[in-house]
């Protein structure tokens, strides 16, 4: 039977034991945790750009890819470029590409474009593909105008003439740096090139002297500075195809007088419609008169009547006024058969 001591003694031994196995556990955790890191740290340390251990393992916590981040510090690195790791986490935290800022850098410097890395962050930042900004600096693109796929081929005006002109043109340009943030995009020197056509064909005295000349139209275009406020330099304004299109002063005349006819045709048919109201107006009126004549005579029997009863009138009066009337119907008879006569061939 073993003594208080001896049981006392194992399990302290026990406690031990188990103490060291995990401490040994705890320390074969911490060592493969810390193992991921120094292939980095070792690679960095060698490669000239190194980052601290501690800052790797701190990465891990802070859910920033350490990897991309050490990587993208020995690119900087072997190009001459010094960006701290601190600069590149901060960016990769505030949700940037850091990859594409990295590449960026390198590509300015290379070309020799002043582009720093608190410049080419907030650019990225911004919203901005800064590496496809600084590649548009270096190796200018064309732009097609009208831009394909806008529900346009091509931009439509009217010389002075009358004759429509149907014009492409391609818009050679390069990145502004310096007004990458805040300028206005290739949408906006689209559109405004656009409209240094239209006003530059219309203000042409005839669609000859476009056709003979379509460079007369980029060098107007081009004097307007419609580069100004966008994230783009104009180099050069080239017009590709320069095609007649429909006479458009003629149809606008054709248009104009039919109109005319229309407006003309209407006010006579309100002339015509006033006279048939006035020729109505007289004729209810002649009738009133007439009317109003039938109603007087029926009075004259009245009278006579009443002018006999009164004594007024004697019936040799009567037989005289009979007889002018006679005589004066008989005269109006013979006044006709004469006029009849004299109008018969």
């Amino acid at each position: 039977m073993n003594s208080p001591p001896s049981i006392m003694l194992l399990a302290l031994e026990t406690v031990i034991i188990g103490a060291l196995v995990l401490g040994g556990i705890v320390v074969l955790f911490l060592l493969f945790f810390i193992f991921q890191f120094v292939g980095l740290w070792v690679q960095a340390l060698v490669s000239g750009a190194p980052v601290r251990l501690i800052d790797l393992i701190m990465m891990k916590f802070r859910k920033v890819n350490a990897r991309e981040i050490v990587y993208n510090r020995i690119s900087a690195k072997k190009a001459g470029i010094n960006i701290p790791s601190d600069d590149l986490e901060s960016h990769f935290l505030a949700g940037g590409r850091v990859t594409n800022v990295v590449r960026a850098m390198i590509a300015a410097d290379r070309a020799k474009i002043a582009l720093t890395w608190e410049g080419a962050t907030a650019i990225d930042l911004a919203g901005r593909d800064i590496l496809e900004a600084v590649k548009t600096s270096v190796d200018p693109k064309v732009i097609d105008v009208p831009l394909p796929g806008a529900g346009k081929t091509t931009i439509d005006a009217v010389a002075k003439d009358g004759i429509q002109l149907k014009a492409k043109a391609r818009v050679t340009v390069r990145t502004n740096i310096a007004r990458l943030v805040g300028g206005a995009t290739e949408e906006t020197v689209v559109a405004r090139v656009g409209e240094g056509i239209v006003s530059a064909i219309g203000s042409a005295a005839s669609h000859k002297a476009v056709l003979e000349n379509p460079d007369a139209i980029s060098k107007a275009v081009l004097d307007k500075g419609l580069d100004s406020g966008t994230a783009y330099e104009i180099l050069s304004i080239d017009i590709a195809d320069v095609d007649v299109g429909t006479n458009i002063g003629a149809a606008l005349q054709a248009d104009q007088a039919e109109a005319d006819k229309k407006r003309f045709q209407a006010e006579a048919e309100k002339r015509r419609a006033m006279a048939v109201a006035q020729e109505a107006e007289y004729t209810a009126e002649a009738q009133k008169n007439r009317a109003l004549v039938i109603l007087a005579e029926a009075e004259v029997p009245k009278a006579m009547a009443e002018a006999f009863r009164k004594g007024h009138m004697g019936i040799m009066d009567y037989y005289r006024m009979k007889n002018v009337v006679a005589d004066t119907s008989m005269r109006d008879s013979i006044a006709g058969d004469q006029q009849d006569s004299q109008t018969s061939p």
